[in-house]
Formats: structure tokens, sequence, C-alpha cells
């Protein structure tokens, strides 16, 4: 125990000055040093989640020695064996998880403190100098061990005013991730209302003169928690941080791509190879909305430009989430003017012919040829032809879509074909030149784009042609999805409900809701899809929960 180090975290909490920690789940004692190295006031040993043993542990603990860095250790459950083990090889104090009662928090630190008071055993190991100095460590120990709850459930909260009168334990620590899974959104940092149930409780802690903890997810968080109040400051998990760093390295350099767990790539044949289905939906997909058709003319209607309409098919009006799709139809000989978004967008010409100009790379396009275009990119968009329209699909990353005029210029030049994307470039696609792949029977897709296509794209889509006969397996998405029937007739087919689609008619599928389109026509049908995710992933599950009603949710 390092008396010393103790002191000074207590002693800035009570001067109101942050202090600044950082998460440990990897097992190499060198990132602790680094830590001490670069000044931190404390860290915290995961011992509750992922793989670290107690060899790791304590040389995790014997890089804090003898520094100013206060060492935690967070332990699987609330068991006296585990706290004293962990104080007795040297741990500056003690994090408890999924407390949430008084009695919970008052056995915790029974189980930190030696008798007459507490119940910890004294062991000849490091905290006592294996053994040489029970009389000093056992006269120090109590006063200064750290106890620190984890609130972390929906009842510590609603218990949040018994656990703040608690004597013994100064600091508590926020899950919000395991708050929001009790509160019912499971997979979510901080669910809906979670932040609210949260800064109440860190309310009657402060009150109570109780100091607050929590990890930030990046810079900005840290920033927003310090100026809510919050005093023990997590800069994140030690595996976070170096994830964050490698992505930011990769796309620059164009090759960053998200991590999967069980999601199968629609673009990845090995993927497909070993899709199997569900049974059931998992029940944290669990959709809060119902899917949407959207014939032409029934969203809103906007002249967005002089010649310029858009047909607003996929959006706020309808409840997406983090997408809005729709028709821009654009007189003969109209121009819409440079601007720019603060998130991706995506142009696919389905009739007619049109030049696209990206900050003067000028691109001259035809039907079914696609321009992606990432955020902050200024650029402009006209109709070839003087005596026809030009109609457009676009899809945009955001459920309430803006854009900023450019009054800038550009040098212009006319780009090849062959123009290859550039890291934080646009992305064009020519359809006839564009690979292809078969996520379904009889169904050949073209990857318009993604985050694999455009690095730190938030969304991604493409061109997807159906010939009679083909469909998509029943899945599901984690992310809301637009699709657009370009082409032909196609059948939607949604937990039991049959639409009969055409003539550019667009479903909204939110997030969870089970689903398959199929060609039941001999004609061809074509579909522009789109998700609000930055790959095409799906979730395979069984056909009966598209097929047929109240199966999909069902345990």
């Amino acid at each position: 125990m390092k008396v010393t180090a103790i002191q000074r975290l207590r002693a800035k909490l009570q001067a109101n000055t942050p202090v600044y920690g950082l998460w440990i789940t990897l097992e190499s004692a060198s990132i602790c040093e680094m830590a001490v190295a670069l000044g931190l006031d404390w860290v915290t040993i995961d011992a509750e989640h992922g793989h670290l043993d107690w060899k790791e542990i304590v040389e995790h603990v014997r890089a804090t020695v003898r520094s100013d860095t206060v060492v935690l250790v967070r332990l699987a459950e609330n068991s006296p064996a585990l706290i004293k083990r962990a104080l007795d090889i040297g741990a500056d104090g003690v994090v408890i998880p999924w407390i949430e009662t008084p009695q919970q928090l008052e056995a915790a630190i029974a189980a930190a403190t030696y008798p007459p008071h507490g119940i910890r055993g004294i062991g000849a190991e490091r905290a006592t100098c294996w053994g040489q100095c029970f009389v000093e460590h056992t006269a120090e120990a109590d006063a200064h061990v750290l106890v620190v709850p984890m609130i972390e459930s929906v009842r510590a909260v609603q218990n949040i005013e018994q656990l703040a009168q608690v004597k013994g334990s100064g600091i508590f620590f926020f899950g919000p991730a395991d708050l929001s899974s009790t509160a019912g959104y499971p997979g979510k940092w901080e669910g809906p209302g979670v932040a609210e149930m949260i800064a109440q409780a860190k309310g009657v802690l402060r009150a109570a003169g109780k100091h607050c903890g929590v990890i930030a997810t990046d810079e900005a968080n840290l920033t927003q928690r310090r100026e809510q109040g919050f005093l023990m400051l997590g800069l994140g998990l030690d595996a976070g941080l170096l994830l964050r760093s490698l992505h930011g390295v990769l796309a620059s350099q164009g090759r960053d791509r998200q991590l999967r767990a069980s999601f199968t790539l629609e673009n990845n044949v090995s993927s497909l190879a070993g899709e199997r289905p569900l049974r059931c939906a998992p029940p944290d997909m669990r959709p809060d909305r119902s899917e949407v058709m959207n014939a032409r003319g029934s969203g809103p209607q906007l002249e967005i430009a002089p010649g310029v309409k858009l047909d607003c098919m996929v959006g706020a009006h309808n409840q997406a989430r983090n997408l809005t799709t729709g028709l821009v139809t654009f007189a003969p000989g109209a121009v819409l003017p440079c601007h720019r978004h603060a998130f991706g967008e995506s142009i696919t010409l389905l009739q007619g012919r049109a030049l696209v100009d990206v900050e003067g790379r000028v691109y001259e396009i035809g039907a079914l040829d696609n321009v992606t275009i990432p955020r902050g990119l200024a650029h402009r968009v006209s109709n070839l032809s003087h005596t026809m329209p030009a109609l457009f699909h676009v899809a945009l990353a955001s459920a309430a879509p803006d854009r900023e005029l450019v009054n800038q210029f550009f040098p212009r030049r006319t780009m090849p074909e062959e123009t290859r994307t550039q890291p934080g470039g646009e992305r064009v696609t020519y359809v006839k030149k564009a690979g292809r792949y078969s996520p379904g029977a009889n169904a050949s897709f073209v990857d318009f784009f993604n985050a694999d296509l455009v690095p730190g794209l938030e969304m991604s889509g493409g061109y997807g042609l159906f010939q009679q006969g083909g469909r998509l397996p029943a899945h599901l998405h984690d992310f809301d999805e637009s699709i657009c029937i370009i082409e032909g007739r196609a059948t939607c087919v949604v937990e039991g409900r049959r639409y009969s689609m055409e003539q550019q008619a667009t479903a909204l599928q939110p997030r969870g809701r089970i689903h398959y389109f199929i060609n039941e026509t001999p004609a061809p049908m074509a579909m522009i899809w789109v998700y609000a995710g930055p790959q095409p992933e799906r979730l395979v599950v069984d056909e009966a929960c598209a097929t047929e009603p109240n199966v999909a949710w069902k345990t």
C-alpha cells in the first residue's frame, strides 16, 4: 500500500481537482509502467472481465511500486477471499462490481478492513513486507484502503441515497454499459434515459460528500465528463486506446476497417459460406418501430435549388435513424450549387447523364453510376441534358440532413474512369466495370460504398439485381435500411406481412426488423440498398421468422 499516493489522490479530490487514470485489461506490465511514467494519478487492473490471472495482476502492481500512481484491482465479484488476496499483493484498493445495496457495500468494506472493525485476515505478503511490518501496516491500512463500488444497475441507482450514507467508501464509479443493459438497452454504452439516471445518482453522491468516476469514450467525452462534475476520470481502456490509435493510422492510409463479432458480411464469400441461420432473433435486437413502405410522392417534397426537387422517401418524417434517402429530379440543364455536408453522401444516377464536380475533380456519369462523397468535401451536380430531366437516388448518413453552401473556386479537371479512390476522397463506381457478388440465390450485387471502400464513411450500400426467383435469406440488421426498387416488381416479406413494391417505391426496414426481398416475376428486379451502418452486415435467422407472424421474437 502506497499511503502517500493515496493521500495525494484524496487531497486532489477534496480540492475538486480531477484525477486521471487508465483501465488496464492487457497482460503486459509495460502498460502500467507507461501510465506511471506519464504521471497518471491511478490505474485500475481489470480482473473481472478478460483473461488476466493473478501472476499478471501482481506484475502490474509491481510496476506501480514506489510511485505516486494509486493501483486498484477490479475484482470478479464481491468476495472476501478476492478482496483479501488483491490487497495482500499490494493493491491500494479494490473496485467491487455490481454493488446494489448498502449491505453489499458494507460487506465489501468489512472484507477490506482488519478486525475488530472488519474481517480481513493478515498475511505475510507484499502488503506487510512479507511479514516484516505487521504492526506498521495494520496501523495505517484501514484508514487508507480504497473500496470503490461500481454503480452499474438500475437497482443501484434506486438505492443510491442509502448507498451514499455508507461510511468507509468515498469514491463511486459508474458503469454506463451495464446500467444500460439493466435499463433494457443491452449493447449500448449509454442507452436512452441512462445519462439522466447517472446524473441524478451523481448529484446524490456529491451532496453526500462522495466523489464520482467514469471511463471516457474519447477526448470530447472526457472534457464533457469533467464538466459534468466527475473527478475520477478514466482516459479509457488500454485496448480501446490502442485500437483508436490503430484506426486513425490505418484510416490515413485508406486501410481502416470495422471489427465485427457475429454478423456476416454480405460481400464476403467465406463469411456467407459459414452462415448458419439462428432459430429466432436475439432478444436484444427486438425492434421498436414498424417497417414503412413509401410510394413516390408520399414524403416531404422540397425544391432544394431552382429546377432541383427532392422527393424524400426515408428520413426523420418516418422515424428513420442516421439515414435519409430520396429521389432527386433535375430539370433540363439544372444545377445543384456547390455545397458540403457534415456527413457522407451517396449519389446514384438513375436516368440521364450528369456531371459531378468534387472540389474541381469532374466526373461524367451515366445510368446506375455512383459517386460517394465523404463528409466535408465540396461538390456540385449538374444535368448534362438541356432537353431531358435527370433522376438521381441520394443517400445521406443523417436523419436530419443540412448543407453548407460553398463559394470557392476549384481548378477543374476531367477525371478518367480509372481514377482510384484517394484517402479522404470521393469514390466513383461505373457500374458496367464494377465487380459483382451474390449474397443470395439468383441475386447479383455491386458495392457502391462502405467503410472499407471509403474509410470513415458512416453508411454502406449498393445496387442489387434479382432474376426470377432471386432472393435473400430471412435476416435482420443492427441498423436501419432503405431499399428503393428501381426496376421491376419486388415482394418484401416482413415478419408475416407481404408488400408489393415497384416504380421507385422505397422500404424503411428499422433495426432488428426481420425481412427479405424476392423477385416473383419473370422480369428482372433491381434495387438501390442503403444501410445506416459502415459495413453490409446481416444476421440470418430461420425462414419462419420472416414468413409467419408472431414467430420472430419467440425464445
